[in-house]
Parts: structure tokens; C-alpha cells; sequence
């Protein structure tokens, strides 16, 4: 019997899941407050629902994709908990703060309902591409069930403990991403400035104790290594505003459990430099350019 999800939430991500999803043989039920974002949806097979209300109705699962954590607590609390059938399966992929993700999971219990948080990496490509890897946390219970719907929207599912574990590692995660190409973008500007070829600098790096994600995936020097954002004036991949959010939530989860994170404050410091001039919808290797001077 073919299970029917729930997705509220059609963005650039979002809609390039629920089309996985409905490629691997689930039937979807789509809600957006784009209008854009729904006829996309219905282009690929879905069915448009008129409401997150109506979404959830007859859903065996439910999938959400929102921008930040109050959207998710206002979505789940006022419409989601009441409307879902019994038994439906929770599945949070937005990035969000811990603390609310283990509300809003805690809230979920209460209520009667399985859930997990399940934030993604790997960018609109990956979403596109069913390539996304899923940090999940939840119970062991609602993580089996949970892995064969998000298995359709990606190429990992890794289980990173209890309910908000799998925020804490999608920050972790991201924080550690904004710091090295930060420390990668240096390294070029100052590699060139030294009289050092991009190209010699990348082959020498990628290959000794240098290398990095940041170097050898995802080069923030046009023309070096495998095609990039940086390829494409710094078009596409992960905005710097993207990237921003996700080290605040870090500095924030840091402030509350009284870690030591000065890498990543100094990361949040030069992203929100590079937004304020005005370059939050480029990628964030654009980073390489504010360092040179541009």
C-alpha cells in the first residue's frame, strides 16, 4: 500500500525532496504559501492541499521544511498536533535551535505522536539530486521508522542520538563548514599575494595536511578543482545568509551549555561582515573576495 506524506514547506530544498519522494513510489500531499511552489510541486505528481490542515488530514507522515524554529513550534502546536491522524510520524528537516526541536518533540509525545528532527546537508543540488545527507535525532523507535522516508530523499541517514541531537549535529557540522572555508579563502588570497599559483597551491594542499572539504570539494577559486559556486560568480550553492543563521544557532547553543567556541564566533563576525555588504544571497566561498579586498 502506497504511504501517503504530508510536506509543508516547498522552498528550494523542499521541493527538490518531495520530488524524491514522489520518484521512490510515496504519494504526496503539498503545502506552501507559494503559489509558485505548489504548481512545482503538482509538476511533479503531488497533490496541493489547501492547508497544512488539510495536508496532514489522511497522511501517514508528515515532513516539514521551514525557515526557523518559530515557524516550526507555531506550524506543529496550532495546527499539526490536532489535525495529524493518530499514529502519523513526525519527521522535522528544517534547521532550527536544539532547544526548540526538543520542545516541539517533548510537545509530540505528549500529544501521541512519534517524531524525529532530521536536519539535511548537502544544499539545493543534493535536494535536487536525492543526495542529502540526514542527521536524526530521536528515539530508536521513530528512527526506524523515520530512515526508509528520508533513505528516498538522500544518500545517508545517520542516527545522532535522542530528540535535538540531529540539530546539534547539523550545527556542529556547519559551524566546523563556515570556519575552514574561512581558513581556506585565507589561505588562497595570501598564497597569491606570496606569488604562489592557485592552481600549484591547490595541488600541493589537497594532497598534504592542508586538505579539507573546503579545499579539494568545494574551491572558492574560480577554475581550480572540481566545478563550484565559485565557477558561476558565486551564484547558487549555500548563501552566505544560510550560513549565517547556522553559526548563530551554534553561538547560541555554545551560550547555553557554556562551550568554548572562538573559531566559530570569529566565523559568525566575518559572515555578518560579508552580509552587511550586502552579499547575503551569494554563496559563502564569496568569502575569498572580501579577504582579497574586492
Amino acid at each position: 500500500m502506497t504511504q501517503t506524506i504530508a510536506f509543508i514547506g516547498l522552498g528550494n530544498m523542499g521541493g527538490g525532496m518531495a520530488a524524491n519522494l514522489l520518484k521512490n513510489g510515496y504519494a504526496v500531499r503539498a503545502f506552501d504559501l507559494s503559489e509558485d511552489a505548489l504548481a512545482r510541486a503538482e509538476g511533479h505528481g503531488a497533490t496541493r492541499a489547501a492547508s497544512a490542515i488539510d495536508a496532514v488530514a489522511e497522511a501517514d507522515a508528515v515532513v516539514t521544511m521551514l525557515p526557523a524554529g518559530g515557524h516550526v513550534e507555531q506550524v506543529y502546536d496550532r495546527a499539526l498536533f490536532d489535525a495529524a491522524r493518530p499514529g502519523a510520524l513526525l519527521l522535522d528537516c528544517s534547521t532550527i535551535d536544539v532547544a526548540t526541536a526538543r520542545r516541539v518533540s517533548e510537545a509530540a509525545a505528549t500529544a501521541g505522536f512519534e517524531m524525529v528532527d532530521a536536519p539535511v546537508s548537502g544544499g539545493i543540488a543534493a535536494a535536487n539530486g536525492g543526495t542529502l545527507t540526514f542527521m536524526v535525532g530521536g528515539t530508536d523507535a521513530a528512527f526506524a521508522k523515520a530512515q526508509p522516508i528520508l533513505a528516498a530523499m538522500g544518500k545517508a541517514v545517520i542516527h545522532a542520538g535522542g530528540p535535538g541531537n540531529g540539530q546539534a549535529a547539523k550545527i556542529c557540522n556547519n559551524m566546523l563548514l563556515g570556519a575552514t572555508m574561512i581558513a581556506t579563502c585565507e589561505s588562497f588570497a595570501m598564497a597569491k599575494k606570496l606569488g604562489l599559483d592557485a592552481q600549484t597551491f591547490y595541488d600541493i594542499s589537497s594532497v598534504s595536511s592542508g586538505q579539507s572539504w573546503s579545499m579539494t570539494s568545494y574551491c572558492p577559486v574560480p577554475g581550480v578543482g572540481p566545478q563550484t559556486p565559485a565557477d558561476n560568480g558565486y551564484q547558487g550553492g549555500f548563501a552566505v545568509g544560510l550560513m549565517l543563521k547556522d553559526l548563530k544557532l551554534a553561538s547560541e547553543a555554545a551560550a547555553s551549555v557554556g562551550a568554548s567556541v572562538p573559531m566559530g564566533n570569529a566565523a559568525e563576525a566575518l559572515y555578518q561582515m560579508l552580509a552587511n555588504r550586502g552579499e547575503a544571497g551569494r554563496d559563502f566561498s564569496a568569502m575569498i573576495e572580501m579577504l582579497e579586498g574586492k
